[in-house]
């Protein structure tokens, strides 16, 4: 079966960093394009970073450009996201996305608590 595992989520103080890891089961990892979401208490889920098939390009949300860093290594089905100088305004649950064509796959989601 397909399934998408996230973790690396927990407390930080602001300032802080985490790096999160999503591992991948069950289809052709290196076909899929790769993303991670965030959803805070009370708002929608909105798109955080992208990154593309092997050798494709990276995109990020405006409010974490310049802060995270999202990366894959297809030889472990692992996509990763780097997350410095953490705010207390990216406390949400993050969830790891793989989509191809009209296939999408979402993980249970991590929680990212941002807190001083």
């Amino acid at each position: 079966q397909v399934q998408v595992v996230e973790s690396g989520g927990g407390l930080v103080q602001p300032g802080g960093s985490l790096r999160l890891s999503c591992v991948v089961s069950g289809f052709t990892f290196s076909t899929y394009v790769m993303s991670w979401y965030r959803q805070a208490p009370g708002k929608e889920r909105e798109l955080v970073a992208t990154i593309a098939r092997v050798g494709g390009s990276t995109d990020y949300a405006d409010s974490v450009k310049g802060r995270f860093t999202i990366s894959r290594d297809n030889a472990k089905n692992t996509v990763y996201l780097q997350m410095n100088s953490l705010k207390p305004e990216d406390t949400a649950v993050y969830y790891c996305n793989a989509r191809k064509s009209l296939s999408t796959t979402w993980g249970q989601g991590t929680q990212v608590t941002v807190s001083s």
